[in-house]
């Protein structure tokens, strides 16, 4: 933190400014926001807040050289929402000046909060609770001592904040396939499931389904993606001792299924033809060239990253995009 000051007070020397507005992410506790509220107050400077997958949707609009509504695929692990979940699954409508949640991933709990992006046999574990499957899977791999802890964890609500996140939804899905219960970095179960998935020939994907509560027309309701369909085909699969490999392709073709049919029930109700693609789950190169190419086959102009990162290294670009639209 101390070395990011520094930088900050040696590139306004170098270029000689002084901001006029200092723009940090949602997130009250990040250090970066700590570090623009405290200076905002001291300094008398403009400050902004601007929404995580927001910024990573201006990001990608940013890049593209786009000033029109659109519709925000915005897929990572974590990012502060609005409504005090952390959010990751994502579908925005709007521009840099503003946007709506149009849709989103089923919030499912995160037992242990942050613990869980590292072990994530949590997350499946949560997944397949909330779809009303048996955990056996999960039993024989774990300690009965920590699945019992984990359980109540997520009956009681303890230390288990809910999410919506795709980043999330690969962990858990790479764990019920058998490919990484407990990871030393973050990505590296979803990693290991595309590799799989990439050598794989496709074999037809799993099914995903809106809840019936999650709007469907409505302008201020979100459609929510019920994703226990795919957890409950996932396990059969799983029991049947199918092998990763085919498990890991049939999720991949089942997220682009996801995202062409959530776009298109979007475009039918906003007339929006134009979707950008952002946030660190579309680094994986399977999953963003198939969408391209399934979006594009169905008509919308697909715009994705190409110069700027996918993930929160083009975070910034995409806040200064939102700054600069809504100082304009």
């Amino acid at each position: 933190f101390q070395a990011f000051e520094q930088d900050v007070a040696l590139y306004e020397r170098l270029f000689a400014v002084r901001p006029g507005c200092l723009v940090h992410d949602l997130h009250p506790d990040y250090a970066t926001t700590r570090y623009a509220r405290d200076r905002a107050a001291r300094e008398g400077i403009r400050l902004l807040a601007v929404q995580h997958h927001h910024a990573h949707v201006a990001s990608c609009m940013a890049e593209n050289g786009l000033d029109e509504p659109v519709i925000g695929v915005a897929f990572d692990g974590s990012g502060f929402g609005e409504d005090d979940a952390i959010w990751g699954g994502e579908f925005l409508v709007g521009d840099c000046r503003g946007v709506r949640r149009a849709a989103h991933l089923r919030y499912v709990r995160m037992a242990g909060g942050d613990r869980a992006v590292r072990e994530p046999w949590r997350l499946a574990l949560a997944q397949l609770r909330d779809a009303g499957v048996a955990i056996d899977a999960i039993k024989a791999r774990r300690l009965q001592a920590d699945v019992q802890v984990v359980s109540r964890m997520l009956e009681r609500g303890i230390n288990a904040p809910f999410t919506s996140s795709m980043g999330r939804l690969f962990d858990a899905v790479a764990s019920l396939a058998g490919v990484r219960d407990v990871v030393s970095f973050e990505g590296q179960a979803a990693i290991e499931l595309e590799a799989l998935a990439t050598a794989q020939p496709e074999s037809g994907g799993y099914p995903v389904e809106f809840e019936p509560t999650g709007g469907g027309g409505g302008m201020n309701v979100p459609l929510v993606i019920d994703t226990r369909p795919l957890i409950r085909a996932v396990a059969a699969d799983v029991a049947g001792r199918t092998p990763p490999r085919v498990v890991a392709r049939r999720f991949h073709t089942t997220i682009v299924e996801l995202v062409v049919g959530t776009c298109s029930r979007l475009r039918d109700e906003t007339g929006i033809d134009a979707v950008v693609l952002s946030g660190g789950v579309f680094l994986n190169a399977l999953l963003t060239r198939e969408a391209c190419a399934r979006l594009g086959r169905e008509g919308f102009r697909v715009h994705r990253h190409r110069v700027v990162p996918p993930n929160d290294g083009g975070l910034s670009l995409g806040q200064l995009a939102v700054a600069a639209a809504v100082l304009a």
